[in-house]
Protein backbone atom coordinates (compact mmCIF):
# COMPACT_ATOMS: atom_id res chain seq x y z
CA UNK A 1 0.00 0.00 0.00
CA UNK A 2 2.84 2.37 0.91
CA UNK A 3 4.54 1.75 -2.44
CA UNK A 4 1.29 2.47 -4.23
CA UNK A 5 0.93 5.76 -2.31
CA UNK A 6 4.51 6.72 -3.14
CA UNK A 7 3.92 5.93 -6.81
CA UNK A 8 0.73 7.98 -6.84
CA UNK A 9 2.55 10.88 -5.25
CA UNK A 10 5.36 10.64 -7.79
CA UNK A 11 2.89 10.76 -10.71
CA UNK A 12 1.23 13.81 -9.14
CA UNK A 13 4.59 15.58 -8.84
CA UNK A 14 5.41 14.73 -12.46
CA UNK A 15 2.06 16.16 -13.59
CA UNK A 16 2.70 19.36 -11.62
CA UNK A 17 6.17 19.67 -13.11
CA UNK A 18 4.82 19.21 -16.62
CA UNK A 19 2.17 21.87 -15.98
CA UNK A 20 4.78 24.26 -14.63
CA UNK A 21 6.83 23.85 -17.82
CA UNK A 22 3.95 24.76 -20.09
CA UNK A 23 4.87 28.05 -21.79
CA UNK A 24 2.82 31.12 -20.99
CA UNK A 25 3.93 32.75 -24.20
CA UNK A 26 5.97 31.80 -27.25
CA UNK A 27 9.76 31.88 -26.94
CA UNK A 28 12.26 32.26 -29.78
CA UNK A 29 15.18 29.86 -29.17
CA UNK A 30 18.81 30.64 -29.95
CA UNK A 31 18.80 27.92 -32.60
CA UNK A 32 16.71 25.12 -34.04
CA UNK A 33 19.00 22.65 -32.31
CA UNK A 34 18.29 24.31 -28.96
CA UNK A 35 14.59 23.66 -29.61
CA UNK A 36 15.14 19.98 -30.44
CA UNK A 37 15.36 20.13 -34.24
CA UNK A 38 17.95 19.19 -36.81
CA UNK A 39 18.59 22.53 -38.55
CA UNK A 40 19.68 21.00 -41.86
CA UNK A 41 16.59 18.84 -42.11
CA UNK A 42 14.34 21.72 -41.08
CA UNK A 43 15.86 23.84 -43.86
CA UNK A 44 14.27 21.50 -46.39
CA UNK A 45 11.05 23.45 -45.83
CA UNK A 46 12.81 26.48 -47.32
CA UNK A 47 13.33 24.47 -50.51
CA UNK A 48 9.90 22.83 -50.70
CA UNK A 49 7.67 25.89 -50.55
CA UNK A 50 9.50 28.26 -52.95
CA UNK A 51 9.70 25.46 -55.52
CA UNK A 52 5.94 24.83 -55.18
CA UNK A 53 5.23 28.54 -55.60
CA UNK A 54 7.52 28.83 -58.64
CA UNK A 55 5.82 25.81 -60.20
CA UNK A 56 2.43 27.51 -59.84
CA UNK A 57 1.13 25.06 -57.25
CA UNK A 58 0.68 27.67 -54.53
CA UNK A 59 0.33 31.47 -54.55
CA UNK A 60 2.07 31.85 -51.20
CA UNK A 61 2.49 30.20 -47.81
CA UNK A 62 3.31 30.99 -44.21
CA UNK A 63 4.51 28.45 -41.64
CA UNK A 64 4.47 28.29 -37.86
CA UNK A 65 6.14 25.51 -35.86
CA UNK A 66 6.51 25.55 -32.08
CA UNK A 67 8.16 22.82 -30.00
CA UNK A 68 7.91 23.00 -26.22
CA UNK A 69 6.55 26.52 -26.73
CA UNK A 70 9.60 27.61 -28.70
CA UNK A 71 9.11 28.99 -32.21
CA UNK A 72 11.19 26.78 -34.47
CA UNK A 73 10.03 28.00 -37.88
CA UNK A 74 7.88 31.00 -38.78
CA UNK A 75 8.33 32.30 -42.32
CA UNK A 76 6.38 33.80 -45.19
CA UNK A 77 6.85 32.93 -48.86
CA UNK A 78 5.46 34.29 -52.11
CA UNK A 79 3.04 37.16 -52.59
CA UNK A 80 -0.07 38.40 -50.86
CA UNK A 81 -1.09 39.66 -54.29
CA UNK A 82 0.72 38.17 -57.28
CA UNK A 83 -0.50 40.70 -59.85
CA UNK A 84 0.70 43.65 -57.78
CA UNK A 85 3.82 41.79 -56.59
CA UNK A 86 3.05 42.52 -52.91
CA UNK A 87 5.21 40.17 -50.79
CA UNK A 88 3.42 38.07 -48.22
CA UNK A 89 4.06 39.08 -44.60
CA UNK A 90 4.06 36.68 -41.65
CA UNK A 91 1.17 38.57 -40.04
CA UNK A 92 -1.02 38.81 -43.12
CA UNK A 93 -4.64 37.73 -42.68
CA UNK A 94 -6.05 34.51 -44.17
CA UNK A 95 -9.56 33.16 -44.54
CA UNK A 96 -9.62 30.21 -42.12
CA UNK A 97 -12.98 28.71 -43.14
CA UNK A 98 -13.48 25.44 -41.22
CA UNK A 99 -10.64 26.14 -38.81
CA UNK A 100 -13.32 28.33 -37.24
CA UNK A 101 -15.03 25.15 -36.00
CA UNK A 102 -12.49 24.36 -33.31
CA UNK A 103 -12.70 27.89 -31.88
CA UNK A 104 -16.51 27.79 -31.88
CA UNK A 105 -16.44 24.36 -30.21
CA UNK A 106 -14.09 25.62 -27.49
CA UNK A 107 -16.29 28.67 -26.96
CA UNK A 108 -19.30 26.38 -26.46
CA UNK A 109 -17.39 24.25 -23.97
CA UNK A 110 -16.71 27.29 -21.79
CA UNK A 111 -20.50 27.30 -21.28
CA UNK A 112 -20.40 23.56 -20.59
CA UNK A 113 -17.99 24.30 -17.76
CA UNK A 114 -20.54 26.75 -16.35
CA UNK A 115 -23.18 24.01 -16.26
CA UNK A 116 -25.30 25.59 -18.99
CA UNK A 117 -25.89 22.26 -20.77
CA UNK A 118 -24.97 18.57 -20.93
CA UNK A 119 -23.54 16.91 -24.01
CA UNK A 120 -26.49 14.60 -24.47
CA UNK A 121 -29.12 17.30 -24.11
CA UNK A 122 -31.43 17.38 -27.16
CA UNK A 123 -30.80 20.53 -29.16
CA UNK A 124 -34.56 21.15 -29.36
CA UNK A 125 -34.45 22.05 -25.65
CA UNK A 126 -32.61 25.25 -26.63
CA UNK A 127 -33.64 25.69 -30.28
CA UNK A 128 -37.28 24.48 -30.50
CA UNK A 129 -37.24 24.46 -34.31
CA UNK A 130 -35.27 21.17 -34.14
CA UNK A 131 -38.14 19.32 -32.46
CA UNK A 132 -39.48 16.30 -34.38
CA UNK A 133 -36.53 15.87 -36.78
CA UNK A 134 -37.17 14.12 -40.09
CA UNK A 135 -34.89 11.79 -42.07
CA UNK A 136 -34.76 11.83 -45.88
CA UNK A 137 -36.32 8.76 -47.54
CA UNK A 138 -36.84 9.55 -51.24
CA UNK A 139 -35.70 12.44 -53.43
CA UNK A 140 -36.85 13.60 -56.87
CA UNK A 141 -33.97 15.33 -58.65
CA UNK A 142 -36.31 16.73 -61.30
CA UNK A 143 -38.07 19.11 -58.91
CA UNK A 144 -36.12 18.57 -55.60
CA UNK A 145 -39.21 17.27 -53.83
CA UNK A 146 -38.70 14.55 -51.24
CA UNK A 147 -40.35 12.33 -48.68
CA UNK A 148 -39.18 11.81 -45.12
CA UNK A 149 -39.88 9.86 -41.95
CA UNK A 150 -39.59 10.59 -38.24
CA UNK A 151 -36.03 10.32 -36.92
CA UNK A 152 -35.42 7.55 -34.39
CA UNK A 153 -34.01 10.01 -31.87
CA UNK A 154 -33.42 13.71 -31.27
CA UNK A 155 -30.24 15.54 -32.26
CA UNK A 156 -28.04 16.09 -29.20
CA UNK A 157 -25.30 18.64 -28.64
CA UNK A 158 -22.78 15.79 -28.76
CA UNK A 159 -24.10 14.87 -32.23
CA UNK A 160 -23.46 18.44 -33.37
CA UNK A 161 -19.92 18.56 -31.96
CA UNK A 162 -19.04 15.23 -33.61
CA UNK A 163 -20.82 15.67 -36.97
CA UNK A 164 -23.04 12.67 -36.34
CA UNK A 165 -26.36 14.57 -36.37
CA UNK A 166 -27.32 13.86 -39.98
CA UNK A 167 -27.18 17.56 -40.92
CA UNK A 168 -25.82 18.04 -44.43
CA UNK A 169 -23.19 20.57 -45.58
CA UNK A 170 -25.46 22.22 -48.10
CA UNK A 171 -23.95 23.43 -51.34
CA UNK A 172 -20.50 22.18 -50.28
CA UNK A 173 -21.73 18.70 -49.42
CA UNK A 174 -22.82 17.69 -52.91
CA UNK A 175 -25.63 15.35 -53.93
CA UNK A 176 -29.24 15.59 -52.88
CA UNK A 177 -28.57 17.64 -49.76
CA UNK A 178 -26.79 20.26 -51.83
CA UNK A 179 -29.83 20.69 -54.06
CA UNK A 180 -32.25 20.92 -51.13
CA UNK A 181 -30.15 23.45 -49.21
CA UNK A 182 -29.64 25.60 -52.32
CA UNK A 183 -33.41 25.71 -52.85
CA UNK A 184 -33.83 27.09 -49.32
CA UNK A 185 -30.99 29.63 -49.83
CA UNK A 186 -28.84 28.25 -47.01
CA UNK A 187 -25.26 29.58 -47.35
CA UNK A 188 -22.63 26.98 -46.49
CA UNK A 189 -19.54 29.10 -45.81
CA UNK A 190 -20.33 32.80 -45.78
CA UNK A 191 -22.75 35.26 -47.29
CA UNK A 192 -22.66 38.84 -48.54
CA UNK A 193 -26.42 39.07 -47.99
CA UNK A 194 -28.25 40.56 -45.02
CA UNK A 195 -28.82 37.28 -43.19
CA UNK A 196 -28.07 36.21 -39.63
CA UNK A 197 -26.79 33.06 -37.96
CA UNK A 198 -30.22 32.61 -36.37
CA UNK A 199 -32.00 32.74 -39.72
CA UNK A 200 -29.61 30.26 -41.31
CA UNK A 201 -29.90 27.78 -38.44
CA UNK A 202 -33.69 27.93 -38.42
CA UNK A 203 -33.65 27.12 -42.14
CA UNK A 204 -31.35 24.18 -41.44
CA UNK A 205 -33.82 22.95 -38.79
CA UNK A 206 -36.50 22.60 -41.49
CA UNK A 207 -34.33 20.35 -43.66
CA UNK A 208 -34.48 16.55 -43.51
CA UNK A 209 -31.50 14.76 -41.99
CA UNK A 210 -29.41 12.43 -44.14
CA UNK A 211 -29.58 9.66 -41.50
CA UNK A 212 -30.72 9.07 -37.93
CA UNK A 213 -28.67 11.07 -35.39
CA UNK A 214 -25.76 9.05 -34.05
CA UNK A 215 -25.79 6.41 -36.81
CA UNK A 216 -23.02 7.84 -39.02
CA UNK A 217 -20.33 10.46 -39.30
CA UNK A 218 -20.96 13.02 -42.04
CA UNK A 219 -19.35 16.44 -42.10
CA UNK A 220 -22.07 19.06 -42.09
CA UNK A 221 -23.26 22.48 -40.92
CA UNK A 222 -23.34 21.34 -37.32
CA UNK A 223 -20.98 24.01 -36.02
CA UNK A 224 -23.13 26.77 -37.47
CA UNK A 225 -25.93 25.39 -35.29
CA UNK A 226 -23.48 25.44 -32.37
CA UNK A 227 -22.77 29.10 -33.12
CA UNK A 228 -26.43 29.97 -32.73
CA UNK A 229 -26.69 27.74 -29.66
CA UNK A 230 -23.95 29.87 -28.08
CA UNK A 231 -26.03 32.97 -28.76
CA UNK A 232 -29.08 31.35 -27.14
CA UNK A 233 -27.18 30.15 -24.06
CA UNK A 234 -25.11 33.29 -23.54
CA UNK A 235 -27.48 36.03 -24.64
CA UNK A 236 -24.65 37.53 -26.73
CA UNK A 237 -23.90 37.65 -30.43
CA UNK A 238 -21.45 34.99 -31.50
CA UNK A 239 -18.65 37.37 -32.46
CA UNK A 240 -18.86 39.16 -29.12
CA UNK A 241 -18.87 35.92 -27.12
CA UNK A 242 -15.97 34.33 -29.01
CA UNK A 243 -13.96 37.54 -28.70
CA UNK A 244 -14.56 37.77 -24.96
CA UNK A 245 -14.04 34.10 -24.13
CA UNK A 246 -11.31 33.00 -26.54
CA UNK A 247 -9.74 35.59 -28.82
CA UNK A 248 -8.83 38.47 -26.53
CA UNK A 249 -7.74 36.34 -23.55
CA UNK A 250 -5.30 34.48 -25.81
CA UNK A 251 -4.04 37.64 -27.50
CA UNK A 252 -5.63 36.71 -30.84
CA UNK A 253 -6.13 40.39 -31.52
CA UNK A 254 -6.19 40.23 -35.32
CA UNK A 255 -8.81 37.47 -35.70
CA UNK A 256 -12.28 38.56 -36.81
CA UNK A 257 -15.44 37.44 -38.53
CA UNK A 258 -15.32 40.67 -40.56
CA UNK A 259 -12.22 42.80 -40.85
CA UNK A 260 -12.24 46.45 -39.81
CA UNK A 261 -11.40 48.67 -42.75
CA UNK A 262 -8.07 49.55 -41.18
CA UNK A 263 -6.96 45.90 -41.51
CA UNK A 264 -8.50 45.11 -44.92
CA UNK A 265 -5.22 45.65 -46.77
CA UNK A 266 -3.69 42.71 -44.86
CA UNK A 267 -6.15 40.19 -46.31
CA UNK A 268 -4.43 37.90 -48.81
CA UNK A 269 -5.90 37.56 -52.28
CA UNK A 270 -7.71 34.27 -52.83
CA UNK A 271 -6.47 32.33 -55.87
CA UNK A 272 -7.58 29.25 -57.79
CA UNK A 273 -5.21 26.53 -58.94
CA UNK A 274 -5.48 25.83 -62.69
CA UNK A 275 -3.39 23.91 -65.23
CA UNK A 276 -1.95 27.30 -66.25
CA UNK A 277 -1.06 28.27 -62.67
CA UNK A 278 -2.66 30.65 -60.20
CA UNK A 279 -5.60 32.85 -61.20
CA UNK A 280 -7.64 35.14 -58.97
CA UNK A 281 -10.71 33.33 -57.61
CA UNK A 282 -13.79 34.98 -59.09
CA UNK A 283 -16.37 33.92 -56.47
CA UNK A 284 -17.30 37.21 -54.74
CA UNK A 285 -18.61 35.45 -51.64
CA UNK A 286 -15.31 33.63 -51.21
CA UNK A 287 -13.05 36.50 -52.26
CA UNK A 288 -14.56 39.51 -50.51
CA UNK A 289 -16.70 38.27 -47.61
CA UNK A 290 -14.36 39.37 -44.80
CA UNK A 291 -14.46 43.01 -45.97
CA UNK A 292 -17.60 43.51 -48.09
CA UNK A 293 -21.31 42.76 -48.00
CA UNK A 294 -23.86 43.08 -45.23
CA UNK A 295 -21.45 41.61 -42.63
CA UNK A 296 -24.31 40.05 -40.65
CA UNK A 297 -23.77 36.29 -41.07
CA UNK A 298 -21.57 35.04 -38.22
CA UNK A 299 -20.72 31.52 -39.41
CA UNK A 300 -19.61 29.45 -36.45
CA UNK A 301 -18.51 26.79 -38.90
CA UNK A 302 -16.44 28.82 -41.35
CA UNK A 303 -16.51 32.58 -40.76
CA UNK A 304 -13.25 33.59 -39.06
CA UNK A 305 -10.14 35.07 -40.64
CA UNK A 306 -6.83 35.95 -39.06
CA UNK A 307 -3.03 35.59 -39.13
CA UNK A 308 -1.27 32.30 -38.49
CA UNK A 309 0.30 33.32 -35.17
CA UNK A 310 -3.12 34.11 -33.73
CA UNK A 311 -4.27 30.57 -34.45
CA UNK A 312 -0.98 29.21 -33.14
CA UNK A 313 -1.91 30.78 -29.79
CA UNK A 314 -5.16 28.82 -29.85
CA UNK A 315 -3.29 25.61 -30.71
CA UNK A 316 -0.78 26.16 -27.92
CA UNK A 317 -3.64 26.74 -25.47
CA UNK A 318 -5.06 23.35 -26.37
CA UNK A 319 -1.62 21.74 -26.11
CA UNK A 320 -1.23 23.38 -22.68
CA UNK A 321 -4.48 21.75 -21.50
CA UNK A 322 -6.51 24.97 -21.64
CA UNK A 323 -4.12 27.79 -20.68
CA UNK A 324 -1.92 30.30 -22.51
CA UNK A 325 -1.03 33.98 -22.37
CA UNK A 326 -1.86 33.99 -18.65
CA UNK A 327 -5.46 33.01 -19.43
CA UNK A 328 -7.30 29.79 -18.52
CA UNK A 329 -9.82 29.13 -21.28
CA UNK A 330 -10.76 25.56 -20.36
CA UNK A 331 -9.93 23.07 -17.64
CA UNK A 332 -7.43 20.30 -18.27
CA UNK A 333 -10.16 17.65 -18.06
CA UNK A 334 -12.38 19.43 -20.59
CA UNK A 335 -9.51 19.57 -23.08
CA UNK A 336 -8.88 15.87 -22.48
CA UNK A 337 -12.54 15.14 -23.13
CA UNK A 338 -12.61 17.22 -26.33
CA UNK A 339 -9.60 15.39 -27.76
CA UNK A 340 -10.90 11.88 -27.02
CA UNK A 341 -12.80 9.67 -29.48
CA UNK A 342 -16.55 10.38 -29.24
CA UNK A 343 -17.73 8.43 -32.29
CA UNK A 344 -16.98 4.90 -31.12
CA UNK A 345 -16.48 2.43 -33.94
CA UNK A 346 -17.35 4.99 -36.61
CA UNK A 347 -14.50 6.47 -38.65
CA UNK A 348 -14.35 9.83 -40.40
CA UNK A 349 -12.36 8.66 -43.42
CA UNK A 350 -10.70 5.65 -45.01
CA UNK A 351 -7.69 6.15 -42.74
CA UNK A 352 -9.72 5.15 -39.68
CA UNK A 353 -9.34 8.45 -37.85
CA UNK A 354 -11.78 9.39 -35.10
CA UNK A 355 -13.49 12.59 -34.02
CA UNK A 356 -13.65 14.29 -30.67
CA UNK A 357 -15.57 17.44 -29.81
CA UNK A 358 -14.50 19.65 -32.70
CA UNK A 359 -11.27 17.89 -33.70
CA UNK A 360 -10.15 15.01 -35.93
CA UNK A 361 -8.04 12.56 -33.90
CA UNK A 362 -5.25 10.54 -35.51
CA UNK A 363 -6.11 6.93 -34.73
CA UNK A 364 -3.81 5.00 -37.07
CA UNK A 365 -0.68 7.11 -37.70
CA UNK A 366 0.65 4.69 -40.32
CA UNK A 367 -2.47 5.09 -42.43
CA UNK A 368 -1.97 8.85 -42.72
CA UNK A 369 1.28 8.46 -44.66
CA UNK A 370 2.98 10.95 -42.35
CA UNK A 371 4.79 10.37 -39.02
CA UNK A 372 2.14 12.22 -36.99
CA UNK A 373 1.80 10.76 -33.49
CA UNK A 374 -1.07 8.63 -32.23
CA UNK A 375 -3.81 10.86 -30.74
CA UNK A 376 -2.50 14.04 -32.33
CA UNK A 377 -5.46 16.14 -33.48
CA UNK A 378 -6.17 18.59 -36.26
CA UNK A 379 -8.53 20.13 -38.78
CA UNK A 380 -8.21 22.36 -41.83
CA UNK A 381 -10.07 24.90 -43.93
CA UNK A 382 -11.32 24.83 -47.51
CA UNK A 383 -9.05 27.71 -48.49
CA UNK A 384 -6.07 25.51 -47.63
CA UNK A 385 -5.11 26.34 -44.08
CA UNK A 386 -4.13 23.51 -41.77
CA UNK A 387 -2.78 22.69 -38.31
CA UNK A 388 -1.70 19.70 -36.20
CA UNK A 389 -1.50 19.62 -32.39
CA UNK A 390 0.71 16.77 -31.19
CA UNK A 391 0.75 16.24 -27.40
CA UNK A 392 3.19 13.31 -27.61
CA UNK A 393 5.85 15.59 -29.11
CA UNK A 394 4.67 18.80 -27.39
CA UNK A 395 4.47 20.23 -30.90
CA UNK A 396 2.20 22.42 -32.99
CA UNK A 397 2.61 22.94 -36.72
CA UNK A 398 0.55 25.21 -38.96
CA UNK A 399 0.61 25.85 -42.71
CA UNK A 400 -1.42 28.64 -44.33
CA UNK A 401 -2.17 29.65 -47.88
CA UNK A 402 -5.39 30.79 -49.56
CA UNK A 403 -6.25 28.89 -52.73
CA UNK A 404 -9.64 27.43 -53.72
CA UNK A 405 -9.84 25.06 -55.40
CA UNK A 406 -6.42 23.51 -54.94
CA UNK A 407 -5.23 21.06 -57.59
CA UNK A 408 -1.79 19.75 -56.92
CA UNK A 409 0.29 17.35 -54.83
CA UNK A 410 -0.13 17.12 -51.07
CA UNK A 411 1.97 20.09 -49.95
CA UNK A 412 0.44 19.92 -46.46
CA UNK A 413 1.44 16.30 -46.06
CA UNK A 414 4.96 16.93 -47.37
CA UNK A 415 5.32 19.87 -45.00
CA UNK A 416 4.31 17.66 -42.06
CA UNK A 417 6.78 14.99 -43.14
CA UNK A 418 9.63 17.48 -43.20
CA UNK A 419 8.73 18.82 -39.75
CA UNK A 420 8.62 15.40 -38.11
CA UNK A 421 11.75 14.17 -39.88
CA UNK A 422 13.64 17.16 -38.48
CA UNK A 423 12.76 16.32 -34.87
CA UNK A 424 15.76 15.13 -32.88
Amino acid sequence: MRNKQLLTGLFALMALAATAQMPKTFITPKSAAAAGFDAKRLARIDSLIPVAIKAGLLPNAVTFIAHNGQIVHHKAYGYRNIEEQIPLQKDDIFRMASQTKAITSVALMTLFEEGKFLLDDPIERYIPEFAHPQVLETFNEADTTYTSRDAKRSITIRHLLTHTSGIHYGILGGGQGSMMYAKEHIPAVNSLENITCEEVVKRIAKMPLMFDPGDKYQYGMNTDVIGYLIEVLSGKKLDVFITERVLRPLGMNDTYFYLPQSEANRLVTLYSSTPKGMVVNSNPSYQTYPVNGAKTFLSGGAGLCGPIEDYARFCQMMLNHGTFNGAKILSRKTVDMMTTNHIGTLAINGKGNKFGLGFEIINHPGATGTPVSQDAYRWGGMYYTDYVIDPAENLILLFYTNVQPYRGPGIHETFRNLVYQALE
